[in-house]
């Protein structure tokens, strides 16, 4: 292993309560106004507006995908700023960093957003590559890792890809590229568990399944 490709929300940056808060936000005055955090992680899912017809009961009506992902990121950017980096973060990119490896950063967020949370806690030096989403929201990651991979000039079999989703590690298999998923998102463990990936309960902990 030459490179982590680290997920930004939910890996690196523990926004849960945020989401979970946006989430209750996002669904007053609608069939699922009430909804609780338990129910929102059961739905949850990419992509997202799969995981909001769930908690609908219904189809999603044309245009409201949108004016529901305009409402979440309204919200989530209001409640932002009481999110910390998660609690191993700093230590595990510096072992990564001491180890001789490099990483990077995608991140299904919006490429201005992510680029500036990121520096927002001064770790942007870590990093060789930050890639956010650019283009519609709401999608898979797997066409996003494949021009991630292709920029960073890394082989696929030399990188890992540490999210807290089932979509990194279908990502990750879509590249040839290993995963290991972290259990700080919005995911439930069995969820991410049927993806076939290893599953930690820590940053640092996935890092010793690589010998770091």
């Amino acid at each position: 292993m030459k490179h982590v490709v680290w997920d930004w929300n939910g890996t690196l940056f523990d926004d849960r309560d945020v989401v979970l808060g946006a989430t209750y936000e996002v669904f007053k005055g609608t069939e699922a106004e009430g909804v609780t955090g338990p129910e929102v992680v059961a739905a949850y899912t990419r992509p997202i507006w799969v995981a909001y017809e769930r908690l609908l009961g219904r189809p999603l009506r044309e245009g409201e995908w949108e004016y529901l992902d305009t409402q979440f990121h309204a919200h989530y950017e209001r409640l932002m700023p009481t999110a910390p980096l998660a609690a191993e973060a700093r230590a595990a990119l510096d072992l990564v960093a001491s180890a001789g490896r490099t990483q990077s950063i995608l991140s299904m967020a919006g490429h201005a957003h992510l680029t500036g949370a990121v520096g927002s806690f001064d770790i942007t030096s870590y990093f060789t590559r930050v890639d956010g989403l650019v283009g519609a929201p709401g999608g898979g990651k797997a066409e996003h890792m494949v021009r991630h991979a292709a920029a960073l000039g890394i082989a696929p079999a030399d990188l890992t890809v540490i999210g807290d989703a089932a979509d990194d590690a279908v990502a990750a298999a879509h590249i040839g590229a290993r995963a290991i998923l972290y259990t700080g998102g919005m995911q439930r463990r069995t969820d991410l568990e049927q993806t076939g990936a290893p599953v930690v309960d820590s940053l640092l902990a996935a890092l010793h399944l690589l010998n770091l």
